[in-house]
């Protein structure tokens, strides 16, 4: 079965995802929730993945922190990567784990030289150990901070030819951090490198409670705004079709609901394309 459209799965759903029929469908997981020895979580990864390929997202790495990714943490993924063998492992361009605290965010940083250099080491040693390739995620941003030596697409750019990882471009993330530090998302889009793109995600997000659509949150609390659906076509135009997730984490809709979404990603997936431009 060649993947198109994917859905972040939810243990809620178990039932209804192994029932459903759609093809290219796949399910993407956080592989920090699974880091156990056994018991009803990994029964149900396991049927999931007797069903349909499964793409691993983690939001534990820390690649772009000071340390070295933890090594007991990289073990387990490691576990579970050699185990259920997904399509993807992918992570995030942040930074989350200081010594030994953890913060329940992806953070942000300075787009230095040393950082590139720093992220670049802490890729080769994850993807060393795991012997495979990974993915970086381009984060949500929502402070502009000084000190920058790169551009978010040339750093993406740099870490991919440094290290050989892939890119994951989140569409909802580029329209958040847009729209928050004011730059043209189109442009975004144009200065990414589209050749190290190997899946694309998609999301929903929300104005904040007290500065409303002058800051967006990344949410993944509601359906996919217009405008991402706009520039995920777009994004089409210059990649031709790659696999794509619908993400949903909060107020969680029915099932059915969420294949809507998917089916409409798969649909745009199919659309002819005049022209796929590659860069």
């Amino acid at each position: 079965m060649t993947p198109t459209a994917g859905l972040g799965f939810k243990p809620c759903h178990f039932d209804e995802a192994l029932a459903e029929p759609a093809a290219g469908l796949w399910f993407e997981v956080h592989p920090e929730n699974y880091m156990v020895d056994g018991g009803p979580r990994l029964a149900m990864l396991r049927a999931l993945r007797e069903a349909r390929p499964l793409s691993f997202h983690g939001v534990g790495l820390s690649l772009a922190g000071a340390a070295e990714p933890d090594r007991v943490h990289l073990a387990r993924l490691k576990k579970l990567v050699d185990e259920y063998k997904p399509m993807f492992v992918s992570e995030h361009l942040a930074w989350s784990r200081e010594g030994t605290t953890c913060f329940p965010d992806l953070l942000p940083f300075p787009r230095t030289l040393e950082a590139l250099l720093r992220v670049a080491r802490n890729i080769d040693i994850v993807q060393h150990a795991l012997g495979r390739q990974i993915m970086i995620e381009n984060p949500s941003l929502y402070v502009a901070l000084d000190g920058h030596d790169f551009s978010e697409t040339d750093f993406l750019r740099q870490l991919a030819k440094k290290t050989g990882c892939r890119l994951l471009v989140d569409v909802n993330n580029v329209v958040v951090s847009a729209n928050n530090l004011g730059f043209d998302p189109y442009l975004y889009l144009d200065a990414l490198p589209v050749d190290a793109i190997g899946e694309i995600h998609l999301a929903g997000h929300r104005p904040d409670p007290e500065h409303g659509d002058a800051l967006l949150i990344d949410s993944h609390d509601s359906p996919v705004s217009e405008q991402v659906w706009a520039l995920y076509d777009d994004l089409l135009d210059r990649t031709g079709p790659v696999p794509t997730l619908i993400e949903r984490d909060g107020n969680l809709p029915s099932f059915a609901e969420l294949m809507v979404e998917r089916e409409r990603a798969a649909a745009l997936m199919r659309t002819p394309r005049q022209q796929v431009r590659y860069a």
